[in-house]
C-alpha cells in the first residue's frame, strides 16, 4: 500500500526506530539508487501491492516527440517556443504548436565543461523574468575541479533565427560549495520569485548526509541569490559570510522540484531515502531535518527518527512511503483544468506516475496518482494552461496533457 501522510497531526505518521543511520549503502554512494536518472524503478514501486488502484487519467495525452535523457522543460514568454535540456549536454529550442513536433534547433554555445556522470550533466533551464527584453536564460550543470564535482549556475543570452540558435556571453554566477566526490544528489533546480528579484537554487546533500545540517557547507540547502548570483541581502544568515550567507533553508536531501504558488509561497519536492519522499513549504531559516529526521529509512536498513511534533525540525506538508521519487514540481495556475488550480504536480521517477496534491494555504490536502507507465522527469504548465510532461531516459516522450474530449 502506498502511504501518504501530511504534517499534522504528527501522531498519524508511522513510527520508526529512534536511531538514525549513519551511512548510505554502496548503491547510494555511487549515485545509483532510486533517485538516479538511469536506474529502473525502485523495488517497492514495482510491487503490485505498493501501487494504488487508480481510474483512467482525467486527461488526454498527445505525443510531441522524443528525446534522450531529457531533464528540464521551459516555456518561453509568448508561448510559441520552449527549451528542453538533455542530461547528455544538449539544449533544444522548439516550437510548441503541433506542427512543430520535428522542428528542434540544437542550441550552440553551451558550456564546454559539462560533466555527464551518474546523475550529473546539463540540468535545469529557466527564462529570466525580463526575458522578452533581455533574452537571458539561466542554466545549471555539473563541472569538476581537483576537489571533485559540483553544480554550477550560469546565465547567457539566447539568440535564435528560423534555422539556428545560440547562447552568447555565458557567465557562471554560482557554484556548489564544496565540490566533492561522487555523482549523485546535485539537485540544482532553479526558480525565480514572482517579483523577479530572487533566484532560488536547490543544492543536494551529494550523498554526504551530515553537511545538510552544517551551516558552513552549501550542501543539503536551498540557496537564495540575486539574479547576478550574489547572496540575497535579506537571507536569514546574511551576517555570517562565506557560503552561509547564501542559505535560505537547510536540512535537505535531494530537492529536485521547486515552484511558487499563487500566494507567493515557495514549495520544494524532495527525495527521501528508502521512503520518506517529501513536499515541503519553505520558510526562511528553517531546518527540514535531513539526516536527523525522515519518514523513511536508510538503504542499509538503519532506521531514522520520524518527524515528530516538537523535534525542532520543520515537518513535511505531505510525504510518501514507499518512495515515488519526485523528480520535479509544478504548481498549476492555469485555466484549462480549473478544478486543479493551485494544485502541486510532481513527476514520479520510481513511481512512474504523475502525482497531484491539492494545496490550501500552507496545508497539503487531497492527493491523486495517475500511473503513466514510464518514469516522469519533468512537468510544466504551458501558457495556454495545458500540462506538459517529459519521460526519463533515452527515447523519452514529450507529452501534452489536455482535458478529455
Amino acid at each position: 500500500m502506498l502511504l501518504i501522510g501530511c504534517a499534522e497531526p504528527a501522531a498519524e505518521q508511522p513510527e520508526s526506530g529512534s536511531e538514525a543511520g549513519t551511512q548510505t549503502s554502496p548503491e547510494t554512494d555511487t549515485g545509483t539508487d532510486a533517485d538516479d536518472a538511469t536506474e529502473p524503478a525502485a523495488p517497492e514501486a514495482d510491487d503490485p501491492e505498493a501501487s494504488p488502484d487508480s481510474d483512467a487519467p482525467p486527461f488526454g495525452t498527445e505525443s510531441r516527440g522524443s528525446y534522450d535523457a531529457p531533464w528540464a522543460l521551459e516555456f518561453l514568454p509568448g508561448g510559441e517556443q520552449m527549451l528542453i535540456t538533455s542530461r547528455y549536454g544538449e539544449l533544444f529550442l522548439r516550437g510548441t504548436a503541433e506542427t512543430d513536433a520535428s522542428e528542434d534547433l540544437s542550441v550552440a554555445g553551451l558550456p564546454e565543461d559539462i560533466v555527464v556522470d551518474g546523475q550529473g550533466g546539463l540540468g535545469d533551464v529557466v527564462a529570466a523574468p525580463d526575458f522578452e527584453e533581455s533574452r537571458r536564460v539561466y542554466l545549471s550543470w555539473i563541472n569538476s575541479s581537483e576537489a571533485g564535482t559540483g553544480a554550477v549556475v550560469g546565465h547567457a543570452t539566447l539568440v535564435d533565427s528560423e534555422d539556428s540558435a545560440e547562447l552568447q556571453d555565458l557567465t557562471i554566477i554560482w557554484e556548489q560549495d564544496p565540490k566533492t566526490s561522487g555523482s549523485g544528489h546535485f539537485s540544482h533546480r532553479l526558480a525565480f520569485s514572482p517579483d523577479g528579484e530572487q533566484l532560488f537554487v536547490t543544492s543536494g546533500d551529494r550523498q554526504q548526509l551530515d553537511p545538510a545540517q552544517d551551516l558552513d557547507s552549501g550542501l543539503g540547502k536551498v540557496m537564495r541569490l540575486t539574479p547576478e548570483g550574489e547572496p540575497f541581502p535579506e537571507n536569514p544568515f546574511a551576517e555570517d559570510g562565506d557560503v552561509t550567507e547564501e542559505i535560505f533553508t537547510y536540512g535537505h536531501r535531494n530537492p529536485l522540484g521547486i515552484d511558487f504558488d499563487a500566494e507567493g509561497q515557495l514549495w520544494v519536492s524532495e527525495m527521501g531515502p528508502e521512503g520518506g519522499d517529501e513536499l515541503n513549504l519553505l520558510e526562511a531559516g528553517e531546518n527540514y531535518g535531513w539526516p536527523e529526521a525522515s519518514n523513511g529509512s536508510q538503504y542499509s536498513g538503519a532506521e531514522i527518527p520520524d518527524h515528530t511534533e516538537g523535534d525542532g525540525f520543520a515537518p513535511p506538508a505531505a510525504w510518501w512511503t514507499p518512495s515515488i521519487s519526485p523528480g520535479s514540481l509544478m504548481i498549476y495556475q492555469g485555466e484549462m483544468f480549473p478544478d486543479w488550480s493551485g494544485s502541486a504536480f510532481m513527476g514520479a521517477l520510481s513511481g512512474e506516475a504523475l502525482v497531484r496534491v491539492e494545496l490550501d494555504g500552507d496545508q497539503a490536502g487531497e492527493e491523486e496518482l495517475w500511473e503513466m507507465g514510464a518514469r516522469i522527469r519533468d512537468v510544466e504548465q504551458a501558457p495556454d494552461g495545458s500540462i506538459w510532461i517529459i519521460e526519463d531516459g533515452d527515447g523519452a516522450e514529450l507529452l501534452r496533457l489536455t482535458p478529455p474530449e
